[in-house]
């Protein structure tokens, strides 16, 4: 079982890592690098995914909205591992495009986890846990119609990423300021649909 990552840099470690092993990422691969008993880990990962320019490929969104549904919605129910259906888990990505990505991401990742420590602790621990899965799962929910607005699905991304990151740092005033930026992701979109 791989260990948790305690930060955007550990993350990016864990995927990079596993990913330099395959010609194809899977999302087992993934998933195989970060765990699959840690809500945040993953919710970080799908996040990342979304607001790099990997989401720029078509069906990107989709899937990720997907994933982060299924385990939203696990957490919910009280599961203790998640789980995704194996069509989902053997999608893959070019161990290139992923690098290419990785290296786009690692400046702010470092700024970032310098900004990042305990605080607020309550709001990312049991039910405030389960308040970010909801809001996770309303945004996966949204996500095949962010693939129609243009840069919508990046907006989701970072939205993901704070949550994610908010519950790996312990940090309750990042998962404040990822549910406002959620609120206007999601107004733009309607917005943009309308």
């Amino acid at each position: 079982m791989a260990q948790e990552p305690h930060n955007l840099q550990d993350l990016l470690d864990h995927i990079e890592r596993a990913a330099r092993k395959h010609d194809q990422v899977s999302l087992a691969t993934v998933m195989e690098a970060v765990g699959t008993r840690s809500f945040g880990p993953l919710l970080l990962a799908a996040g990342l995914t979304t607001a790099s320019p990997l989401s720029g490929i078509p069906g990107v969104s989709t899937a990720v909205g997907l994933m982060v549904l299924l385990i939203a919605m696990q957490l919910l129910c009280g599961e203790k591992e998640f789980w995704l259906p194996q069509w989902l888990m053997q999608r893959t990505i070019d161990h290139r495009k992923v690098s290419r990505a990785f290296e786009w991401i690692r400046p702010p990742a470092r700024l970032i986890d310098g900004l990042l420590r305990p605080r607020l602790i309550a709001l990312v621990r049991a039910s405030g846990r389960y308040v970010i899965a909801l809001v996770c799962a309303i945004i996966a929910l949204g996500m095949p119609a962010m693939e129609l607005v243009p840069f919508s699905a990046t907006g989701a991304g970072l939205a993901l990423t704070a949550f994610g990151l908010a519950l790996v740092s312990r940090d309750g005033l990042l998962a404040l300021a990822a549910f406002g930026f959620t609120t206007l992701t999601l107004g733009l979109v309607l917005q943009g649909l309308i």
